[in-house]
Formats: structure tokens, sequence, C-alpha cells
């Protein structure tokens, strides 16, 4: 089946979004504000993002209004988006709340956003999406439009749904006597933390919406991929990666998973590049989704083993 692409005039509290299926699968994007992707599911099932319909999750504040504009508000929205690295506030938490142009293609669509004032860059995000199966190809890019050089790393983060649980494989390449993975852990983390298992071959990392406190790790992720099992789906992010040739931000780590009470983030990174004026760059990941009926144990590695090779 041809890939379909079409503008719903209203989804949930997001206003219009452009919504594209392959009849597999359905990719909503909005076009009101963002961009996010804000859905991603078989056609007609459960979306395994997360939508943060109250806007719970804002910043805002004279920070803001001193680098922005009075009254700049940046809200989480939810789904998937693009940042840029170092992480700093007001800087990256960019109020994104314009209309976004978009340009559809043979097998999706091309979002734009205004460019970021103060910041001085442009960001794009591209759809493609298979014609059959569920694969759905994000292309991240982002133009230096300063008149010096910026260096930074593409920041793709995925918003997910509540009580589900995620599977990190860890890297299990040779290296003799030398160590073979790098842990970057935050300073609110805590790796005794119930949510979190840190095993010989997996990392799991579950979302509990009454467990207290924020969780973040960030791994040199060599096999460029992560699942989250949620309600009788499977979401696998692939990504390309350059390790460990490539200098990568945190402490050399091109995969970042983060968790509250709320959420459980996704985030993958491109390595850090020196963007010359008027240069764009660009990270691409891969989405797929699967159906299951059941979710592994989170420390039973034999059985995390098992119901990976199924899936991958």
């Amino acid at each position: 089946m041809a890939v379909t692409k079409e503008i719903i005039n209203s989804y949930e509290n997001y206003g219009r979004c452009v919504k594209i299926s392959n009849g597999t699968v359905e990719a909503y994007v909005t076009i009101d504000v963002g961009p996010r992707v804000i859905r991603y599911a078989f056609v007609g099932g459960e979306n395994v993002l997360f939508n943060d319909i109250a806007r719970r999750s804002k910043r805002m504040g004279p920070d803001y209004d001193n680098y922005y504009y009075k009254g700049a508000a940046w809200y989480l929205y939810g789904g998937h988006r693009l940042w840029i690295t170092p992480e700093s506030a007001p800087e990256t938490y960019y109020p994104d709340n314009e209309e976004v142009k978009f340009e559809y293609t043979d097998n999706g669509a091309v979002f734009t956003p205004n460019a970021q004032i103060k910041n001085d860059i442009q960001m794009q995000i591209e759809i493609v999406m298979a014609d059959s199966g569920t694969d759905t190809q994000i292309i991240h890019r982002v133009t230096n439009l300063r008149k010096e050089n910026l260096e930074f790393s593409m920041w793709g983060i995925t918003v997910l749904g509540r009580s589900g649980l995620e599977i990190i494989p860890q890297n299990n390449h040779s290296t003799a006597l030398l160590p073979n993975r790098t842990l970057s852990i935050w300073p609110y983390t805590n790796v005794t933390d119930e949510r979190f298992y840190f095993g010989k071959n997996y990392i799991t990392l579950r979302q509990n919406p009454e467990a207290k406190g924020a969780f973040k790790i960030g791994t040199d992720n060599n096999h460029g991929m992560a699942a989250y099992v949620i309600n009788g789906n499977v979401f696998v992010c692939k990504y390309d990666h350059s390790h460990p040739d490539a200098k990568y931000p945190d402490g050399g780590v091109s995969f970042e998973t983060y968790t509250d009470d709320n959420v459980l983030e996704m985030e993958t990174l491109s390595k850090i590049e020196n963007v010359k004026p008027n240069e764009t760059a660009s990270h691409s990941v891969c989405w797929s989704l699967f159906k299951t009926d059941g979710c592994p144990d989170a420390k039973d590695e034999k059985a995390i083993a098992e119901f990976m090779n199924k899936i991958v």
C-alpha cells in the first residue's frame, strides 16, 4: 500500500496534525506547535508515545522572558522532538509554539518550524515511512545560521508512555584487557533504584507512575538500538553511530534514557560536529513496532535474550 498523507484538523488538544500512514502503522505530527511526532501506533491501535495533555511539563519565567521574549514558555507536549546539545536553560528549551511549515514527499513529509531566535539555528524533521511494514525513519536536520562555527550534537528525544519496560543491550565487542563500555550517570540518579537493572548483557529500566524521583543514564550503545515494551506493543528505535572513532557528548555516550513518575525517554545523540555558517548537520533514527503477548522479567537475562531475538 502506498503511503498516504492527510491533515487531521484536531487531534486531542494539539490542534492540526499531519497523519502519515502505510495502512499498517500511522504517525501524527503537530503543525500548530512544535513539531512533535505525537502519535505512533498500529492503525487504530494504542499510541506508544506519551502525550502531555495537561501541559504538566513546562518551563517559563524571568530567564525565558529575558532571553526570548516576555511570556515565553517551553512545553514538553510529549511525543518526539529534536534538540541539540549541550543542554542548558533557557537556550535548549526553545518556545516552539508557532505554526510549522510542512511539505509532502513520496513517503512522508518534511516539517520546518521557524528559525530559532537568539539561538540562530534552523531545525527540521523529515518522516519517511516504508510502503509496508512498520519501519519509519526520522531524519533530523539542524542548520547553523550564525556567522561563526557552532559545535553541537543532535539529540532526538522520544517520550514514551507509562508503565513500560525499556531494554538496552550492553556492548559485547571484545577489547581484550581494556573496558568495552561507557556509562554516564546524572547527579540525581540512584543506581540502586528498583526501576533499574544493570546486567552483563542488558540494561533494563521500568517506568513506574508510583515511583518518586528522576533517573537518567547514558551509554555508548554500540548496538545502536533499544526497545520499549508497553501494552502489548514493542517499540524499537535504531540509529547509526560512530563509536569509538567519533566524539560524543556527556562523557562519550550516543544513547541516553530518562524516567520519572510521568514518562520514559529514549534519547539518541549524533556525534559532535563543528558546523560552519549556513551548513546543515543531520542525524537519522528508525522506528519499528511489533505486537507481543508478554513482557520478559526485567532481571532475567535469558528471558530478555529470547524475547529480543524474536524482534531484532
